[in-house]
């Protein structure tokens, strides 16, 4: 039931975010000119990093799933000994969670760049719809790091990992796969569609 719900949920903030899509795209067809004025100052380079560093935790999370599926809440063996075979959900959400905050962190960067530049949330349409698309995004992220914690958390505190305990992680996964995947639609809207 618990991943029958998170799916109807992941469902509504589908549509959250095709509402923000909309905008975007409606106030680009509006203003074409402010596209190829704000789109200039962009950093490519930086947001491909940034992408590729959220696109890899989707496969350390999806790591963390296999071992939870397999019962499997923290390691068997040293902490660098073959991690691929040694490790249980526990070290891969913390790596998940290490490569989430990452990206987090060059989202501000890139803020606190852009603003430096007199790129505001207030200077025009294109702007503001920049900084509310990826600023959603970014909350969204920051509130799977609070659920990695929790269930992190959790597996401290089990006796025995089981079946409910696997479940919160892969209830977990469903939402951060559903956060990469608007993030990459986010990239090539905003950044490769310029």
């Amino acid at each position: 039931m618990a991943s029958v719900g998170t799916m109807i949920w992941l469902s509504s903030e589908l549509m959250f975010f095709a509402g923000l899509f909309a905008i975007y795209f409606t106030i680009r067809s509006v203003r074409p000119e402010l596209w190829a004025q704000n789109t200039a100052n962009l950093n490519f380079t930086f947001a491909a990093i940034n992408t590729s560093i959220l696109v890899i935790s989707s496969v350390w999370c999806q790591m963390g799933v296999f071992a939870a599926e397999h019962g499997k809440g923290k390691r068997t063996g040293k902490l660098l000994a073959n991690p691929i075979k040694s490790w249980g959900m526990r070290e891969w959400y913390v790596l998940t969670y290490l490569f989430g905050a990452i990206f987090v962190a060059g989202q501000v960067w890139e803020y606190a760049t852009l603003t430096s530049e007199g790129m505001t949330l207030s200077q025009d349409a294109w702007t503001s719809c920049f900084y509310i698309t990826t600023g959603f995004h970014g909350i969204h992220v920051t509130g799977g790091l609070i659920a990695f914690l929790i269930i992190i958390g959790r597996s401290f505190t089990a006796r025995r990992y089981t079946h409910r305990q696997a479940t919160g992680a892969i209830v977990t996964s469903y939402y951060w796969h559903f956060v990469d995947v608007v993030w990459i639609a986010l990239f090539f809207a905003i950044y490769v569609l310029k």
